[in-house]
């Protein structure tokens, strides 16, 4: 099979450089932090192969997509993004699958339009609704805290070449043995200017994020029990979440919900366990 082809395609205010492989019903792939598009290489393959159009964005200011002249990383923008791609690539619904902060997006996309998601995966985040605050809770995302501090965050991201990239990925996944090929897209997309100011932008508009109308519009969207089929992806080892927030996340859906626990993976179990997360998906996609 041909090599993904990169497409760019403007959306929501945004020029995005996508990643799009085979032809058929659209699955839209979103990547999290840190990682990017080409993370979900692997993914997009098997997709394409079982018929889907397969697209994984850059999400807006990762390279090589367009750095947002205002700034906006609001979770609303993020699900509007989800909504505006699927109008790019001509479809009136999509498979949305979503990672990390593309699992943030996904289930914001899904609150605000539930009738454009037909249906929803997401990986390694539950539900945003369930995720209540506790000391544990603060412990293993404590770099939503620790990134506040802005110089210090961009410097500690922009040391020695990026290594802090390859330390996160060794704390959320503790037992995976990655090599350097793993992280590398990563490390190289940060490189450019600006780059990493727009990885953390995210976390930076995260703790205002309930507050203003957007706030109002967040809160609506999360408060809405999604009727679409769903499937969640939880690795037994992820150092940034806990599994039990997956089961105490069924309440927020009146569709078909289940979520899988991936032994022997962390936060990234598409990457960490391909044959079990792909065999996984396609299973719930042909059901």
């Amino acid at each position: 099979m041909s090599p993904p082809s990169l497409v760019h395609v403007d959306a929501n205010g945004v020029r995005f450089a996508c990643l799009v492989q085979g032809e058929g019903p659209l699955a839209l792939c979103l990547h999290g932090f840190p990682d990017t598009a080409s993370g979900w290489s692997p993914t997009l393959a098997i997709l394409a192969d079982a018929g889907f159009k397969a697209v994984a964005p850059a999400l807006r200011g990762y390279a090589p997509s367009a750095i947002p002249s205002d700034g906006d990383y609001h979770p609303v923008t993020l699900g509007e993004d989800v909504l505006a791609l699927i109008d790019a690539f001509g479809a009136e619904r999509a498979v949305v699958i979503g990672h990390d902060w593309g699992a943030m997006a996904a289930h914001v996309a899904a609150g605000i339009a539930p009738e454009r998601v037909e249906r929803l995966v997401t990986v390694a985040i539950p539900h945003p609704r369930v995720l209540k605050p506790s000391l544990k809770l603060a412990w293993k995302a404590r770099h939503f805290i620790t990134f506040q501090w802005r110089g210090r965050a961009v410097r500690q991201l922009r040391a020695h070449d990026g290594a802090f990239v390859d330390a996160i990925y060794r704390r959320w996944s503790p037992t995976w043995r990655f090599d350097a090929a793993a992280t590398a897209p990563v490390r190289e997309a940060f490189r450019e200017p600006g780059r990493i100011e727009a990885a953390l932008g995210y976390y930076w508009a995260f703790p205002k994020s309930r507050k203003g109308p957007r706030g109002e519009t967040l809160k609506a969207a999360l408060r809405t029990r999604l009727p679409m089929p769903t499937l969640a992806f939880c690795g037994a080892d992820d150092g940034a979440i806990d599994p039990r927030d997956f089961e105490a996340a069924r309440a927020r859906f009146t569709g078909a919900y289940d979520w899988e626990l991936v032994e022997g993976a962390g936060h990234f179990p598409h990457r960490e366990k391909p044959d079990a997360f792909h065999a996984r998906l396609l299973a719930f996609l042909r059901s």
